[in-house]
């Protein structure tokens, strides 16, 4: 049963049935929204958001997996490749695959990120989400919609951190502008 999570809402990462997840799927989709009239749809450029996980021991960023460093250091997370032009369908256009047994104890958060790579602002763009996967059975456990479109060329979705001896996820849902990661850092911050 998924979850769909509102901003600042937190779950936790432990199987229905008992026992902790072990491999999670971070997947990120999105559309470009229709435009109208004649012009603008011969003007319209395609979308490339791109998702992005920062590893943060306390308040460090100790690794980060993004289309230009698709697996971190220790191989626990991996991203399995950049999309440029987004989809059509429900689908996961970008996915992050994070092994959480395997992901090394100093981590203690992953932040999960989502930024306009060509610039466009998220008014541009329509039924963006991310979500979060059981990899092992396929069961989304929850997903975190983007609404409303704004201003805005970044999103700092949500994070999953190590809480009683296992892990959450909250989705932060906090609009941010850049177009990397790095962009990000000094808004990432507020949500350690």
């Amino acid at each position: 049963m998924t979850v769909n999570l509102d901003k600042g809402q937190k779950i936790s990462l432990s199987k229905s049935g008992g026992g902790e997840l072990s491999v999670v799927r971070m997947g990120l989709g999105w559309q470009a929204a229709a435009r109208k009239g004649f012009l603008a749809k011969l003007m319209a450029r395609e979308i490339d958001l791109d998702a992005s996980a920062v590893l943060f021991a306390g308040q460090e960023p100790v690794d980060v997996v993004f289309f230009q460093h698709l697996v971190s250091d220790d191989g626990s997370v991996r991203h399995t490749g950049d999309n440029l032009v987004g989809g059509a369908g429900q689908g996961d256009d970008e996915v992050i695959l994070v092994d959480l047994q395997r992901v090394p104890a100093r981590v203690d958060q992953i932040v999960f990120t989502v930024n306009s790579f060509t610039g466009q602002t998220f008014a541009e763009v329509q039924n963006a989400f991310c979500r979060l996967v059981d990899e092992t059975n396929g069961q989304e456990l929850a997903r975190y919609t983007l609404t409303g479109g704004g201003p805005y060329t970044a999103q700092i979705m949500a994070k999953v951190r190590r809480a009683g001896g296992g892990w959450e996820m909250a989705a932060i849902g906090e609009p941010a502008n850049g177009r990397t990661f790095q962009d990000l850092m000094p808004a990432i911050a507020s949500h350690l």
